[in-house]
């Protein structure tokens, strides 16, 4: 079910999508609203699961993981426990998304190096066919979803 959102509701979200750590008052005053209004707002985003929570994005480069990689899995099998628990296991791994096609997993992979890289990745070939890219660099950093066109 898709949330009825409106022009306020979307502006508050383009702001916490460029900063997470805006106080409420200085949020209410760039969607023009009273503060009151927009933690109300704010907490029916959240209840509402359209604001599914808050964190820290950290350049892993900088904190000792230089290599970046994405990792496409496929896997042959119906069982999917292994890969959950070398997802929950492996910290390594940033993201995986489950897609339709030729893999069946998508994985976003950073390592301290390039052996490093190949240790996880082995990890993951255990499970079935892997294919894996090494990032040059990110183009278009992670960003989340603006207000969708009003349809004619």
């Amino acid at each position: 079910m898709t949330a009825n959102l409106d022009g306020v509701d979307w502006a508050i979200i383009a702001e916490l999508q460029t900063d997470a750590r805006i106080s409420v008052s200085e949020l209410a005053r760039r969607v023009n609203l009273g503060s009151s209004a927009t933690a109300e707002r704010l907490r029916r985003l959240e209840s509402g699961g359209v604001i599914t929570g808050y964190r820290v994005v950290i350049d892993p480069a900088a904190v000792g993981y230089p290599v970046l990689a994405i990792v496409r899995l496929k896997y042959p099998g119906s069982r999917h426990d292994r890969l959950h628990q070398i997802l929950a296991e492996c910290r390594e791994i940033l993201e995986c998304v489950r897609t339709t096609g030729e893999d069946c997993y998508t994985l976003k992979v950073v390592a301290t190096s390039m052996p490093h890289l190949e240790r996880v990745v082995d990890q993951l070939a255990a499970l079935g066919s892997t294919t894996t890219n090494v990032v040059y660099s990110e183009t278009l950093p992670l960003r989340g979803p603006t207000r969708p066109p009003v349809s004619p």
